[in-house]
């Protein structure tokens, strides 16, 4: 059997068939060399970032991010250019601001009264915690990992994008028969590789994005493995090939011999004759 098993065809599908992945999105994911979700599931997370919520901006040391609850108070439009145009919010302890350069639409985003967890860098700025532009603005309810995975990116790209795109190309990894042996398996203790493929993109922490990680090891070595038989793939095509005859009549070999400052051993003679007749087959 030849060509490529259709359990698999899901994985080798344009980029632009995932969630939230239109022809644009695919154009950036190309710098990136990112072209089907294969691709895009071989691309693991560089870093991560602490989504776990706390109750309030109090309980972060700033700068930092941070992620809390809140209830939004106030819209303070700006009163000028180039001015920014803050919300106020209440958690449970105290008040602060999120801070907003580009304001259009966001008395529908964060309606006065309502309850939403806000997500991004905080920081101090006359004495009052703030948010400038928040990563995640959330009703509550809505699911935020706690240990958000970041992706390698260019320009114009969002995290965001990634999380739903790899979200989509996780659900089309079939359960495929073990090609490790069982014993190195339970002697590693690694994860069957649609489990590593879903550990190392929904890290628990940072441990989970070490080398020494067990799904990324298992994915290292899948990575060698299959390194290893296409060379033997390649080597087993090319030695089946048939050759091209040289046969010749002998004088250049009797010139080369006639210029050697010594006679040949039988082994010698041997060997050069093996070569000839090597080089006469197909």
């Amino acid at each position: 059997m030849t060509g490529r098993p259709e359990i698999l065809f899901p994985l080798f599908a344009g980029i632009d068939t995932l969630p939230g992945v239109g022809p644009k999105t695919a154009r950036l994911l190309a710098n990136l060399h990112v072209a089907t979700p294969k691709d895009l599931l071989l691309t693991l997370p560089e870093k991560g970032i602490d989504r776990a919520p706390v109750a309030s901006i109090r309980d972060v040391d700033l700068p930092g991010m941070a992620t809390v609850p809140v209830t939004v108070v106030r819209h303070m439009p700006a009163r000028a250019r180039g001015k920014p145009h803050r919300v106020e919010v209440e958690d449970a302890k105290t008040s602060w601001h999120l801070v907003y350069f580009r304001g259009r639409g966001l008395e529908d985003q964060l309606p006065v009264g309502e309850r939403r967890v806000v997500s991004g860098r905080a920081e101090l700025y006359d004495g009052v915690a703030q948010m400038p532009h928040p990563d995640h603005v959330l009703r509550e309810g809505e699911p935020l990992p706690a240990y958000e995975p970041v992706y390698p990116l260019t320009q114009g790209l969002a995290n965001r994008v990634m999380l739903k795109a790899v979200e989509g190309a996780l659900k089309r990894v079939p359960d495929l028969p073990e090609w490790i042996d069982p014993g190195l398996l339970r002697e590693r203790g690694w994860p069957a590789f649609a489990d590593a493929l879903r550990a190392a993109h929904v890290p628990g922490g940072p441990a989970d994005l070490a080398a020494t990680a067990p799904a990324r090891q298992r994915l290292a070595y899948d990575e060698l493995l299959a390194h290893q038989v296409t060379l033997a793939l390649a080597r087993g095509r090319e030695r089946a090939r048939p050759g091209i005859a040289t046969e010749g009549d002998g004088r250049l070999r009797r010139r080369t011999a006639d210029a050697l400052a010594f006679t040949p051993t039988g082994a010698q003679q041997r060997a050069i004759e093996e070569i000839a007749a090597e080089l006469g087959r197909t």
